[in-house]
């Protein structure tokens, strides 16, 4: 990837993206660097992106900027799909799955693009074609799933053009390793690494006596047909309903290797997700503890403090130290712990670590903010001119 001279952004319908934009912007200005969006994204925002249609953004981007959850990460990569154009995940708002970064790395992540240290790798996509005739493709999965008020899905997997195995379920679900950790996982699942090449077959609520996971590889033909006594079922393309399909229809499944490139930092990152991830699914089932249960640990290597309730990580606090100063940047809650009065916790907490370092305190977080106003007795930490107006 030589010199970018175009970016395209790619957002989130309702997430604020404000900051990353404007940080994107700057970046860009400082290298001459053009930024486009789609027009009826951009023109949501104020900002000095260029509104174009998706075809012009991705005919002339050299780099594809996602910023939002997971479900913008896979339109950005259906958007450039059978293209080099690589593209970097940026994650605002909730903890998601498939970014590479989060939105305070944001500009160590661009200034690693300049210095070229990053790597690119390619994902695989799934394509079929629905009964009526559109083609489709999925980073995730395609899912044959239960209609409701019609039958279970009763659903032959053909391998090579041999019956291999029948399921009957709620749903039956082909991922790509990427998509191992959406709706498969769910069903019960295994995680698999993005590096590994193949697909994954699962059912979710499997009624048959089978209800193992296939992996399947790439270079292997696979047709679902859907039996006579099943039900109608929806065809879901990435989470979305692209189509029905009735009892006697075949979907050939076609994968497609390197139909994206995506931008990573370091090789962990997927593995720190995923145990974010697992660690978030099983808190939903033991109640998670009680909030005055929770602990905040200064996660100094991150620089972020953790707030952590029944031994899982249930929000951050981020922050910069510099000149003396300390920083709160930036303050998030996990969603399966939203409501519980944690991010006061994290403030309280990390305003209290400050006054015990004697180190005066710049507020960016508007949480934490808020926070300092209705708790005056921290307002002596505050340096001036040091939180939001």
């Amino acid at each position: 990837m030589g010199m970018i001279k175009v970016v395209g952004l790619v957002l989130h319908p309702r997430r604020d993206c404000g900051s990353a934009i404007d940080a994107i912007v700057r970046w860009a200005t400082s290298r001459d660097v053009t930024v486009l969006g789609l027009h009826d994204e951009i023109n949501r925002i104020d900002c000095d992106a260029v509104a174009v249609s998706a075809e012009e953004m991705v005919d002339r981007a050299g780099l594809l900027v996602s910023l939002g959850g997971d479900g913008t990460m896979l339109r950005t990569m259906r958007l450039v799909e059978g293209r080099k154009t690589p593209v970097l995940g940026v994650n605002v708002g909730r903890l998601g799955f498939l970014a590479e970064v989060d939105l305070p790395d944001l500009s160590g992540a661009l200034s690693s693009i300049d210095e070229h240290k990053f790597t690119i790798e390619s994902r695989t996509a799934v394509r079929t074609v629905l009964p009526g005739g559109e083609e489709v493709s999925a980073f995730n999965d395609i899912a044959l799933v239960r209609v409701p008020g019609d039958g279970l899905a009763h659903v032959g997997i053909t391998v090579e053009g041999s019956n291999f195995v029948r399921y009957a379920a709620d749903a039956v679900i082909v991922a790509t390793p990427t998509g191992s950790t959406a709706y498969s996982f769910s069903a019960g699942g295994p995680i698999v690494s993005p590096n590994v090449e193949g697909l994954l077959v699962s059912a979710a609520a499997a009624h048959s006596s089978f209800n193992r996971s296939l992996m399947l590889s790439p270079d292997e033909q696979l047709e679902l047909e859907v039996a006579a006594t099943s039900g109608r079922l929806a065809v879901e393309v990435d989470g979305i309903i692209q189509g029905y399909a009735q009892p006697g229809d075949k979907l050939k499944i076609i994968p497609v290797p390197a139909a994206a490139q995506v931008i990573r930092f370091g090789r962990t990152s997927f593995y720190e997700r995923a145990r974010r991830k697992l660690r978030v699914e099983g808190s939903a089932q033991v109640g998670g503890g009680d909030p005055g249960d929770a602990t905040v640990v200064d996660s100094f290597e991150q620089s972020r403090y953790e707030i952590i309730l029944g031994g899982e990580l249930a929000g951050v606090l981020h922050y910069r130290r510099h000149g003396g100063q300390v920083e709160l940047a930036h303050t998030e809650i996990d969603q399966a712990f939203e409501g519980q009065g944690l991010a006061g916790r994290l403030a309280s907490a990390a305003l209290s670590d400050a006054r015990g370092r004697a180190t005066p305190v710049v507020v960016s977080c508007p949480f934490v903010a808020g926070y300092v106003e209705r708790h005056p007795e921290f307002n002596d930490l505050i340096a001036p001119g040091g939180t939001p107006a």
